[in-house]
């Protein structure tokens, strides 16, 4: 199998939304409403909202054989070395396969002066705490956020960069 990373170009767009919409389905069943999943995805996935993000953020695909099959989204450096990771996202079919890593290796090789990634993840999302724990991010806080009237169950992580 063949991963490359890049940076999303605006042409990406359709089959990220798909990338988001087939692993949220697939993460959050059980865990958010449908309906609630349905509206986060259209207000944070929309055209208008993913170009914003290219314009403010990083942005990096995933192929594998020329196919799109998963994406990143971090903010820029700032604040001494911190880095927002908002989204990772691999299709349910490729998830154990590396490309999740080589997602987070690439914005730790790409973005200068990093020293410190964070990134909130629900609590009950119990594959994505353990590919973030495998990874050497650590729990630094629990807290509740609410969309559309649906509470999320929140842990904040941070992975140090090692000197």
């Amino acid at each position: 199998m063949n991963i490359a990373i890049r940076k999303m170009h605006f042409e990406d767009t359709k089959q990220v939304q798909k990338i988001a919409k087939t692993t949220w389905n697939a993460t959050y069943e059980g865990i958010i409403p449908l309906e609630v999943q349905n509206r986060f995805l259209e207000f944070n996935y929309s055209d208008e909202s993913l170009k914003q993000r290219m314009e403010r953020s990083i942005l990096y695909v995933a192929e594998v054989d020329g196919e799109v099959v998963g994406f990143a989204n971090y903010s820029p450096v700032r604040d001494g070395g911190k880095v927002e990771l908002s989204a990772i996202y691999v299709y349910p079919e490729f998830q154990g396969k590396g490309i999740g890593t080589a997602l987070l290796q690439q914005a730790m090789k790409e973005l200068d002066g990093i020293k410190e990634i964070y990134v909130n993840v629900e609590k009950d999302n119990k594959t994505g705490m353990n590919f973030y724990e495998a990874k050497g991010f650590e729990i630094i806080k629990e807290f509740h956020d609410e969309f559309d009237g649906h509470i999320f169950k929140q842990v904040r992580m941070v992975k140090t960069m090692k000197s």
